[in-house]
């Protein structure tokens, strides 16, 4: 899993049938400070995370494992939005 931050959305209009009504974000991942790295992933928001959430992001096989992306053509899946961190050095 990382950490991200909701910075888009992609509309596709033509997309696989397996992918009808599932919305796609555009996730920046941050580091524990919240700051915005350069590298982003395209994700199956599966908990209404809106555009400013810091949400966590899982992919690969482990993406195929929620309830809407069973067996889907997913591999990045925003899977929970983040209340808070509590980190220790």
């Amino acid at each position: 899993m990382v950490l991200g931050k909701v910075v888009g959305t992609v509309w596709a209009t033509r997309k696989d049938e397996e992918l009808v009504g599932m919305k796609f974000q555009i996730v920046r991942h941050i580091d524990l400070q919240y700051r915005v790295r350069e590298t982003f992933v395209v994700a199956v928001d599966t908990v209404q995370a809106g555009v400013g959430d810091v949400v966590l992001v899982c992919s690969g096989s482990s993406a195929r494992q929620t309830a809407q992306t069973k067996n889907k053509p997913v591999d990045a899946v925003i899977m929970a939005v983040v209340d808070k961190l509590d980190v220790t050095d």
